[in-house]
């Protein structure tokens, strides 16, 4: 294993990929590791491996002087600090396609389920009650998607919704002239946040987690929304103010029900504030969480090992190539 890299996997990922790395490389494993277990495990590794739920630190880093590349096997860098990786001149993959098309389905299933009042029908149908004639729903078609951060996974979400005979409005920052084109060829209409969230139907929330989105989601941003409207939030918890949602369902002053698969306390043992509320859906952060998407995001995260071995001194960028093997 001489011209092997050492690689720390910090988070799940494919188990057939994992058996390949292990076969050509040395492969130590952290999964969901703590700052100080992450510290402990990190100390003579050139690669991280990871996704989101961990914390690859200054800390962490710090402890790696070999550390040359970082593969985030998905899309959100709100778990790493980035500032210091670049000051150090560790190489970053994203590997944010495999995870959109999961995404983007799962937010479908949460407008379906709201539209339809599953969860609650089901929930009254263990119980024995027959609530056909006591409930009512909606049809997604004819109906306005806004979407706030209309990106990788954003787009593709509009692009579902225009297949689906929805109308798709989206915001985007900055919103540039080419973006704007972009979107438009997709039949997404850019327009602002607010115009987007006063027009929707559903809203589906896809911006990545940083200092200006943190509560963008806020109680005003609430009450702009239509009397039956819906909620969707598949991008980070914080980005929606709990709190304030909360506040909008009970008394009326918001969207008719919500959506999550993101929150702002997440793990085992947290319980949702929204939890006893039946107009809401809560999923434990499973977007990207397919059988599917982690085997295409495993085999992104063999090549982009073994390009960076190959090419140590060239820039890697596999985040939009296609995958060229499969795994089984």
């Amino acid at each position: 294993m001489s011209d092997s890299m050492k690689i720390l996997i910090a988070s799940s990922i494919c188990p057939n990929a994992l058996e390949q790395l292990q076969n050509r490389h040395d492969v130590a494993c952290a999964v969901n590791g703590s700052e100080d277990q992450l510290c402990a495990a990190v100390t003579d590794r050139d690669v991280i491996v990871f996704r989101s739920g961990v914390q690859i630190s200054e800390q962490v880093m710090s402890r790696a002087p070999n550390l040359k590349l970082l593969i985030r096997a998905g899309s959100g860098l709100d778990n790493l600090d980035v500032e210091y990786s670049q000051q150090r001149g560790i190489q970053l993959v994203r590997i944010p396609e495999p995870g959109a098309q999961a995404v983007a389905e799962l937010a479908f299933g949460m407008m379906i389920n709201l539209a339809r009042q599953i969860r609650f029908n089901d929930g009254e149908l263990r119980k024995g009650h027959w609530t056909k004639h006591k409930t009512t729903g909606y049809v997604l078609r004819d109906k306005t998607l806004g979407i706030v951060g209309a990106g990788n996974i954003g787009s593709r979400v509009g692009e579902m919704g225009i297949a689906w005979g929805m109308q798709a409005i989206g915001c985007i920052e900055p919103p540039s002239a080419q973006e704007i084109e972009k979107l438009n060829r997709k039949g997404i209409r850019v327009a602002p946040l607010e115009e987007v969230v006063r027009q929707a139907d559903f809203l589906s929330i896809h911006v990545p987690k940083s200092e200006s989105t943190l509560n963008l989601i806020d109680a005003e941003v609430l009450s702009w929304m239509k009397p039956n409207s819906f909620l969707i939030n598949l991008a980070r918890g914080g980005i929606v103010n709990e709190s304030a949602l909360l506040d909008a369902l009970k008394n009326g002053h918001g969207p008719a029900g919500a959506g999550l698969d993101v929150h702002q306390d997440e793990g085992e043992g947290k319980i949702s504030p929204l939890a006893s509320l039946p107009n809401v859906v809560l999923t434990p952060h499973i977007g990207a969480t397919t059988v599917d998407t982690m085997r295409e995001i495993g085999v992104r995260v063999i090549e982009a090992v073994e390009t960076f071995e190959s090419h140590q001194n060239e820039p890697l960028n596999t985040a939009t190539r296609p995958a060229t093997r499969k795994i089984s």
